[in-house]
């Protein structure tokens, strides 16, 4: 595409919800190849194996407000989760006026 620049960042919701797995595999593919070449992606998931399986950093957000952050390395879906539904916000987050509870 003529004059226009590549984006820095993608931020993708939902990406493979609703699809075959081999369109799911596809996708994967090209957004690592994507990350690669050093394009930013924020995905916004809400099946855990996806994101342990596709980030580098984990952020879960609970009624709107950040509950927690993790490496996407070390994070497992029982970590997702327990945040999920029953997280409360991150020191940082509740330090900015966050839900406590």
């Amino acid at each position: 595409m003529a004059g226009f620049a590549r984006p820095r960042l993608l931020i993708i919701d939902e990406p493979t919800n609703g699809i075959d797995i081999g369109a799911k595999t596809e996708i994967h593919r090209l957004l690592r190849d994507l990350a690669s070449e050093g394009m930013a992606i924020l995905m916004i998931s809400s099946e855990p194996p996806e994101v342990l399986a596709s980030c580098h950093r984990i952020l879960v957000m609970r009624r709107g407000r950040l509950v927690g952050e993790f490496d996407g390395r070390h994070a497992t879906q029982v970590d997702i989760m327990s945040k999920a539904l029953l997280g409360t916000p991150t020191e940082a987050a509740a330090a900015k006026g966050g839900e406590t509870g």
